[in-house]
């Protein structure tokens, strides 16, 4: 009789002590992160065999829910002994069932806990980016050491070296000495990053110390980009990446008493949007970005996602935003291209899908006489031509919207000046270094000539000059020229210089009258 009770009492013990296999993935796995995470485990003699079980159970339960890969969160298990030892590195498992498998299948080291070797190894090769193995630049890192307190060892000079290095150092502790030298290791908030917890109680600090990890490895899942006044793109990261199985999108606008617009691939009453109607969409399990179309103008939208695979189960993101505020072509018109006959004037935003036309009315300032154009829905300028010179002109910009709207912008244009040629150059040499300079020029608008002169040794200092000349001057007197001086006027008109005329002196004994006529 006492046999048969000792052996029923015996199967009970077995069927309640926790086992990792019989740890099962979550209702969603956590595609929230992604950092490197490497566990520091006490499994010196000083760890009863009793207690390293319930550790290795306490650690299977802390990274079952986390999504494992190269793009997420990768773990390592490093242990502490007389010579501590590397179980497995960040790249040797990708999936939760072959990390349960090998935490379940760990054995203890034994001998003294000489956790300053095993922090050595950690900053020397397992922490530090660029080594073989190593951690993944520029994503976080995390060291979680679980230790029963007994003889840590010299341990505040690593630990504060790994925390410069940028290691987040997170401390369990189910013994409860050494409290002032935990409390320097942990990174801060202390609060936070450093727990003491009796062997048989470890679950009710599991959910805490993984939202600890969690908040220093947590990373951007999901985003909104290139938003406009009625679409946006979808960005993630492809958890899906090896998998079969495919993204669920859906997107409706954040409730205000109203409910948004449906269509789209498919519509419905969706929880996660507040009961609003929502728009779904599908993409396949290799894609990263979703272009959400149909959105109403300054409106805000949540938008949620879901990695569907029979493989592995994920949680759904979401996130929010909002489109831009509707932009009435045209906001905004510009010039370019003027000359004295004509100018281009162009507008924008395009937007062909909603304008009819576009009708552009322009006159001369003050009271011109009123001309119009019409331009297709796919211009965004025009050329306006046969205009009359150096005169401003009023434009307006006109859209015929397909919803009836219409919006106009006007612009001040002005066209450029007739700045004629000289069309009259004529030299007369008297004596050896004196010339006598005559032109013709009786356009309208003249303001005046720029007349200059320079010798063929240009490099002699004094062998250049320049000067304005009224425009009742038509002719000029140059004295103590240099040999071959080149002279040229030009006509000053309001607002530019036009083309002038060149002619070079020849000196000779008697006078000679030479230039140019066009």
């Amino acid at each position: 009789m006492e046999t048969h009770m000792l052996l029923t009492w015996s199967l009970l013990c077995l069927l309640l002590r926790p086992s990792a296999a019989q740890n099962t993935a979550p209702e969603g796995v956590l595609n929230c992160c992604e950092g490197d995470v490497l566990l520091l485990l006490d499994s010196s003699g000083s760890v009863s065999s009793y207690e390293y079980s319930r550790m290795l159970n306490f650690l299977s339960e802390l990274v079952l829910p986390f999504s494992l890969g190269e793009d997420q969160v990768r773990v390592g298990l490093l242990q502490v002994g007389t010579q501590p030892r590397l179980e497995f590195g960040f790249d040797t498992y990708s999936t939760q069932s072959s990390l349960q498998g090998a935490l379940s299948n760990t054995k203890p080291l034994r001998g003294d806990t000489n956790t300053v070797e095993a922090l050595r190894m950690a900053m020397e090769s397992v922490l530090r980016p660029g080594t073989a193995d190593g951690a993944r630049a520029g994503l976080p890192r995390v060291l979680v050491w679980l230790t029963d307190g007994v003889k840590p060892g010299d341990v505040i000079g690593p630990m504060a070296e790994l925390r410069e290095e940028g290691v987040a150092v997170l401390v369990v502790s189910t013994g409860h000495g050494n409290f002032q030298v935990l409390r320097q290791v942990v990174s801060p908030p202390v609060e936070n990053n450093l727990y003491f917890v009796d062997i048989d109680h470890m679950s009710i600090i599991t959910e805490d110390l993984r939202d600890a990890i969690i908040e220093i490895i947590r990373a951007e899942r999901i985003n909104v980009r290139d938003i406009s006044t009625n679409s946006a793109t979808l960005q993630w990261r492809p958890v899906l990446s090896g998998l079969t199985g495919y993204y669920e999108i859906r997107f409706a606008p954040v409730p205000s008493g109203g409910t948004g617009g449906g269509g789209g691939s498919g519509t419905g009453t969706s929880p996660s949007t507040g009961g609003s109607q929502y728009q779904r969409l599908t993409q396949s399990a290799d894609s990263s970005t979703a272009r959400l179309t149909g959105l109403k103008p300054d409106t805000s939208y949540t938008a949620t996602l879901t990695p569907e695979s029979n493989e592995q189960a994920f949680n759904t993101l979401s996130v929010t935003f909002t489109t831009k505020p509707e932009v009435l072509s045209p906001a905004v018109v510009s010039v370019s291209d003027s000359g004295p006959n004509s100018v281009r004037v162009s507008w924008g935003p395009l937007q062909p899908e909603t304008v009819t036309s576009y009708y552009i009315e322009y006159s001369a300032l003050p009271r011109g006489k009123l001309h119009a154009v019409t331009v297709d829905r796919t211009q965004n300028s025009t050329l306006l031509r046969d205009l009359q010179p150096d005169t401003t002109y009023l434009v307006t910009v006109s859209a015929r919207h397909a919803s009836g709207k219409e919006r106009a912008m006007s612009v001040k244009v002005c066209t450029q000046e007739v700045t004629p040629a000289l069309a009259d150059l004529q030299l007369t040499t008297v004596g050896s270094d004196s010339v006598q300079v005559n032109w013709k020029g009786s356009e309208a608008g003249l303001r005046g000539y720029w007349l200059t002169w320079e010798g063929q040794q240009t490099s002699v200092p004094g062998q250049r000059s320049s000067f304005y000349l009224p425009a009742d001057s038509l002719s000029t007197r140059l004295t103590h020229l240099p040999p071959s001086a080149r002279v040229c006027v030009s006509p000053i008109y309001r607002t530019a210089r036009g083309e002038g005329l060149c002619c070079t002196a020849q000196f000779q004994s008697e006078a000679l009258t030479y230039g140019y006529q066009s």
